[in-house]
C-alpha cells in the first residue's frame, strides 16, 4: 500500500516530465522518422535550450519571450548542423556530434552572462548551472505546483503546448515545402529527380527539429527549476526510446500523421511512467542509462522479431499446404 501511494505521488511529476521531453521526442521523430538521419545535436540542443531560457529568465525578460529565443537558439545549432552536413560533405551523424561538442562549451559561457554583466571582469567566466525559483522569477510553470487542482499545474500548460506544437507539424508537412521534406527522407534519388532541393530540406529538417528540442529543454529547466550544461546527456536516447515505444504500441492504431506525432509524446510519457515506477521498486538513479539503453534494444528488437516469425509461420503454413 505504501508503495502503491508513493507511486501515485510521484505520478503528477513523471507525467509533467514525459509531456516536457514528449517535445523533444517530436524533434527526432523528426530527424530519424521523417529525414531519415541521425542527429546527435540534440543533445547538445537540449542544454542550449535550457541555458538561454534560464538566463534571460534571471535577466529579468518575459518567459514567454525567453522561450522564444530558446527556440531560435536551436534552430540555429540544427542549422549549423545542417550546413556542415550539406555544404561541407561531413557525415550527418559526425556533423551532430561536432555541434554537440561546441555546444557544451557555449552553453557553459550563456550560463555565466548574467554574472558577467552583474559582477564583470570578477565573474566566472563559465558556469555549470544556473537556477530558477518560482518565488523570485516569473516562470510559465513549475513542478511545486504539479499536484495542485489550479490553474497553475504544470500539467495544463503542457498539454495546451504539445498540442499546439503538434497542429503547427501537422500542417507544415501538409505544405508543399513540408511534403517535399519528407520526400527527401523518403527517397532522395527520386527527390532531386523531380527538381527538390535536397540539400535544402534536410537543412530545414534539422532547424525544425532542433528548434522543438530547445523548446523542451526551455521548458524542462522551468519545469525542474534549473538548467545545467549536462542537462542534454543522453537525451538522444529517450528521444528513440519515446518513439519507438510510441511506435511499437500504438502503430496500428496510429496512421494519421499528427497521431503519429502524438505517439511520440505519449511514448515520453510511458518511458518516464516506467521509470518513476522503477525507481519506487528500489532500482539506484545511477543504472537508469543501462536501463534505458536496454528498453530501446528491447523496442527496436520487437517489430524484427515479430516479422521474422510471422514470416516462419507463413513458410510452415505454405509447406503445410
Amino acid at each position: 500500500m505504501d508503495f502503491l501511494l508513493s507511486f501515485g505521488r510521484s505520478l503528477p511529476s513523471a507525467l509533467g516530465q514525459g509531456l516536457a521531453w514528449g517535445l523533444m521526442a517530436i524533434g527526432v521523430y523528426l530527424t530519424y522518422k521523417i529525414l531519415d538521419l541521425a542527429d546527435l545535436t540534440v543533445d547538445g540542443t537540449l542544454s542550449t535550450g535550457g541555458a538561454v531560457c534560464a538566463v534571460l529568465i534571471t535577466m529579468g525578460w518575459d518567459p514567454w519571450l525567453a522561450l522564444l529565443m530558446a527556440v531560435l537558439a536551436g534552430m540555429l545549432a540544427g542549422l549549423v548542423t545542417g550546413l556542415l552536413h550539406t555544404a561541407c560533405g561531413i557525415p550527418a551523424i559526425l556533423s551532430g556530434i561536432l555541434t554537440q561538442l561546441a555546444l557544451y562549451s557555449l552553453n557553459l559561457r550563456i550560463m555565466a552572462i548574467g554574472d558577467i554583466i552583474k559582477l564583470g571582469d570578477a565573474a566566472a567566466k563559465t558556469k555549470a548551472t544556473l537556477g530558477l525559483n518560482v518565488d523570485r522569477n516569473p516562470l510559465m510553470l513549475s513542478s511545486r505546483y504539479v499536484r495542485e487542482l489550479s490553474s497553475r499545474n504544470p500539467l495544463i500548460l503542457l498539454v495546451i503546448i504539445v498540442a499546439v506544437v503538434i497542429a503547427l507539424m501537422y500542417w507544415f508537412f501538409g505544405t508543399e515545402l513540408g511534403c517535399s521534406i519528407r520526400a527527401t527522407g523518403a527517397n532522395p534519388n527520386m527527390a532531386r529527380a523531380q527538381g527538390i532541393n535536397t540539400s535544402r530540406n534536410k537543412v530545414l529538417g534539422l532547424v525544425v527539429s532542433n528548434g522543438l528540442v530547445a523548446m523542451s529543454g526551455a521548458l524542462l529547466a522551468q519545469y525542474s527549476g534549473s538548467a545545467t550544461v549536462d542537462m542534454g546527456r543522453g537525451a538522444i536516447v529517450i528521444g528513440l526510446a519515446a518513439v519507438i515505444i510510441g511506435e511499437v504500441l500504438l502503430d496500428k492504431l496510429f496512421r494519421n500523421f499528427a497521431l503519429k506525432l502524438l505517439a511520440s509524446v505519449i511514448g515520453a510519457v510511458i518511458y518516464y511512467v516506467v521509470i518513476t515506477l522503477v525507481l519506487r521498486l528500489g532500482l539506484e538513479a545511477t543504472d537508469l542509462k543501462l536501463l534505458t539503453a536496454m528498453v530501446v534494444a528491447v523496442f527496436l528488437a520487437i517489430p524484427y522479431l515479430k516479422e521474422r516469425y510471422m514470416s516462419k509461420a507463413k513458410k510452415e503454413v505454405k509447406t503445410d499446404a
